[in-house]
């Protein structure tokens, strides 16, 4: 589905992707992870449009998708989430999690004058697949509320329905278990594994290694901005150049 082929970034004389080449298969939930500083979130960014690369080039689909703004990642069908949530805060959760909903007639103001009926019926449709995918992933009976109310935890659950209302056909998750309580956090991976079920494809960067082990098949991973290896849980856990990149972090 996706092809990464010689990505790199430098921002001045600072290489933050280096040369990073991997593919991720359709149907697949593959894990992204690596020390602090090993340029994943660079990554993602390029990926999802918010940096352009300064050589190599991203494929969705066999079309090239380096260069796509963010708005056209996305209605590509690349949908994300980020490390730190930032819902707007006096917004409904349900008014949040629509604000995904895509080439909506009623953006285009003329149209509420000519087809009020059928900005109407789009504008149905979008609270009714908000309201299922808030239902998904337990947030719905706070719909109503300001999504201020929410804790860190119930913040990554209404990213991922905010995502998932676009309907992607891949998703890419960044730290989805940081800062979430263990309950929510088991209800978080039951939720991505359902999702993955029937078929949605994911791109995790994940620092807890439990969550990885569980959810990814397979797992890559990334130190000083280059790609060490992509293997099995088993392969990647015994790897010395992972234990030599994650102590060294540690170190630093």
């Amino acid at each position: 589905m996706l092809e990464v082929s010689g990505i790199t970034r430098r921002f001045g004389g600072h290489t933050a992707v280096d040369a990073v080449s991997f593919r991720v298969a359709r149907g697949s939930i593959t894990g992204l992870i690596g020390p602090n500083g090993a340029g994943k979130t660079t990554m993602f960014n390029l990926i999802a449009g918010s940096l352009r690369p300064s050589a190599g080039r991203i494929l969705l689909e066999g079309r090239r998708l380096d260069g796509e703004p963010p708005h056209r990642v996305l209605q590509r069908g690349v949908g994300r989430t980020f490390q730190v949530p930032r819902p707007f805060p006096e917004l409904t959760v349900l008014e949040n999690a629509m604000l995904a909903g895509q080439r909506q007639r009623g953006e285009r103001f003329w149209q509420n004058w000519v087809r009020p009926g059928a900005v109407a019926a789009e504008e149905r449709d979008l609270r009714e697949r908000a309201r299922e995918l808030l239902d998904f992933v337990g947030l719905w009976p706070l719909a109503g509320q300001p999504a201020r109310v929410l804790s860190g935890g119930q913040r990554k659950l209404l990213e991922l329905a905010r995502a998932l209302v676009a309907e992607p056909r891949l998703v890419l998750l960044d730290e989805p278990a940081a800062g979430v309580s263990p309950g929510l956090l088991e209800s978080l991976v039951a939720r991505i594994a359902e999702l993955h079920r029937r078929g949605t494809t994911f791109l995790i960067i994940e620092h807890n290694l439990d969550v990885v082990m569980e959810l990814c098949r397979p797992i890559m991973v990334m130190a000083s901005g280059r790609l060490l290896l992509e293997g099995d849980a088993a392969t990647v856990q015994r790897d010395p150049r992972v234990i030599e990149a994650y102590l060294g972090g540690a170190r630093s």
